[in-house]
């Protein structure tokens, strides 16, 4: 069975944990004048793209965005994306890690996985212009490598993060029932395949189904089963269109034995038999 290709950070670092776990490009120099096109793939770290000017298109887990002056792109380790960014383009494309990147540092890691709950930021001029800024730092600091560079990257990050919080006009506070979702949509994306259960993540969580549902009725306005059902529906999609395999080695990658039963499950939530799926929107 073929695999929806993995991009790994590429870095030429002194520090090979640090080398494993940042990187930033200047998107102009990235480009060298020539238009990017990228197939669908997924990347197993956090990705940033921050564009001062920008033109094409971007789709995200089969959701399309359009690339335009003044947006940061965020994406999850795991999720499945596609872009075309046009030649003339410039900002900065950041990779990192929180496992290498904020191993002890909880909140800063939380803060990370709550702004790429976004996919998407339009920012007006000024706000854009303070982010630049703190990426222009980020990027001389990496490039120049100098002692402490490292705790300069990060808290220039940090502030970054929060900054691009505040600009939105969303909340940068971890209620309790903020952390457990994050927890949640976490376990998700590495344990679908293996759990389908709200019970089974209720336990990995220490929660009850009962405090479990709640939780994801209050901050989502969903259950958990529909929460799982709909990342079930997202990675059946992710690889109908973005690999070769056959609808039966799809659903043994997802954990089900009976191909016929998967075949029903994804008609039932979408309307479509997988290979009409596949057909369609391929």
């Amino acid at each position: 069975m073929k695999s929806i290709p993995i991009r790994k950070i590429r870095a030429a670092q002194k520090e090979p944990v640090f080398a494993e776990s940042f990187s930033i490009r200047d998107v102009r120099e990235l480009l060298a004048g020539k238009d990017m096109v990228q197939e669908l793939h997924r990347h197993d770290f956090f990705y940033v793209l921050a564009l001062k000017k920008g033109a094409g298109s971007h789709e995200i887990d089969l959701v399309p965005y359009e690339v335009c002056d003044h947006s940061v792109f965020f994406m999850r380790p795991g999720q499945v994306h596609q872009l075309t960014l046009k030649a003339g383009s410039m900002g900065y494309l950041m990779a990192l890690k929180t496992g290498g990147y904020y191993p002890n540092d909880k909140v800063s890691r939380q803060l990370l996985r709550k702004v790429s709950n976004r996919h998407q930021y339009l920012m007006d001029g000024d706000g854009m212009k303070q982010l630049l800024s703190l990426l222009g730092h980020i990027f001389r600091e990496y490039g120049d490598q100098k002692e402490g560079y490292q705790k300069v990257i990060r808290a220039h990050l940090e502030i970054f993060l929060i900054e691009l919080v505040r600009q939105s006009g969303e909340s940068s506070i971890n209620t309790y029932a903020q952390e457990r979702l994050e927890d949640l949509l976490e376990l998700l994306e590495t344990d679908i395949s293996r759990h389908k259960q709200v019970s089974e993540y209720a336990a990995m969580l220490h929660l009850s189904t009962y405090q479990l549902n709640a939780i994801t009725k209050a901050m989502l306005g969903k259950t958990c089963s529909e929460l799982i059902n709909e990342y079930l529906i997202l990675e059946s999609k992710r690889q109908l269109l973005a690999t070769s395999n056959q609808v039966s080695q799809i659903a043994d990658h997802l954990g089900y034995e009976d191909v016929s039963y998967f075949i029903r499950f994804f008609k039932k939530h979408t309307g479509y038999s997988p290979e009409t799926f596949r057909h369609k929107f391929s």
